[in-house]
């Protein structure tokens, strides 16, 4: 039994917890997912979905464990950050290991600030694990960008190192608009004004010179990503660009990693909230 507002289609077989809505949605997993699992044996399984091998060069020695309480798992937590709201939610569910795909501490540091401490604490005071896959992930097979271009129905998929490259029924560039709002739930904006029909997706934040030229010299006619910055508007001349967040990018493959783990799991949504003044 649930109350939810304004639901939409949910996928089955998942918890949901819902910052923005204040919705928690519990519902049944399938028989035969096991209860418990120690740390160790999640960890390999964890390296499977997302082998550290596929990280890029910045990540190393920044994904995998990052906090170890080295504890029996018997519920797990899925992210996109972790944030103290991801965590108090965390905790609140009885959650014993958080996966995430952005790491709490990226840069080698030498002083634990306050800030730092409080999230820490939060984590170490109801021991939740702390694990993160990155690039790995984006690159993975059924990871960030492989299920951003599923949602979006692209066919005719070209695996890049990084992102993917497929077709979609044509349309205009404000009707591209429309239906990415819709597929993602968010806010877009765009530059550009062709006909698209060849779409090129990089999750999280993509829009560099280099993907850029891979989009341009495989003749896409939609690069979609988040964080559009006026150099990269500039430097695509023609090519069409559709910023639809960093978040709405990449949360779709965290929430379907829900499907993937053999103990009990659900995705906590924290939005951030992004208010746009015309």
């Amino acid at each position: 039994m649930f109350w939810l507002k304004n639901p939409g289609k949910l996928p089955e077989n998942k918890n949901y917890v819902n910052r923005e809505c204040n919705v928690f949605l519990s519902i049944k997993y399938p028989s035969g997912q096991q209860t418990t699992m120690h740390l160790k044996e999640i960890i390999p399984l964890l390296e499977t979905i997302a082998p550290p091998s596929l990280s890029e060069d910045f990540d190393h020695g920044k994904i995998g464990l990052v906090l170890d309480r080295g504890s029996n798992i018997k519920k797990i937590a899925i992210a996109l950050d972790p944030t103290d709201f991801v965590l108090n939610e965390a905790a609140r569910m009885g959650a014993d290991l958080l996966i995430t795909h952005h790491t709490l501490i990226f840069d080698p540091i030498n002083l634990i600030s306050k800030r730092l401490s409080d999230t820490l604490k939060i984590a170490m005071d109801n021991d939740i694990s702390i694990y993160t896959m990155h690039t790995n992930y984006d690159k993975a097979d059924g990871g960030v960008n492989d299920v951003l271009a599923e949602l979006l129905d692209l066919n005719h998929i070209i695996h890049l190192p990084l992102g993917r490259i497929g077709e979609i029924q044509p349309m205009k560039a404000h009707e591209f608009a429309c239906f990415l709002a819709k597929k993602l739930d968010t806010h877009v904006q765009y530059k550009g004004d062709s006909d698209i029909k060849k779409v090129m997706v990089v999750g999280g934040s993509g829009f560099r010179r280099e993907y850029i030229d891979v989009a341009i010299e495989n003749g896409v006619d939609a690069f979609v990503s988040g964080e559009m910055r006026h150099d990269a508007q500039r430097y695509a001349d023609a090519l069409c660009l559709f910023d639809a967040t960093h978040y709405a990018t990449e949360a779709p493959s965290m929430r379907k990693m829900c499907e993937r783990l053999p103990v009990e799991s659900f995705f906590i949504e924290d939005k951030p909230v992004i208010k746009v003044y015309c």
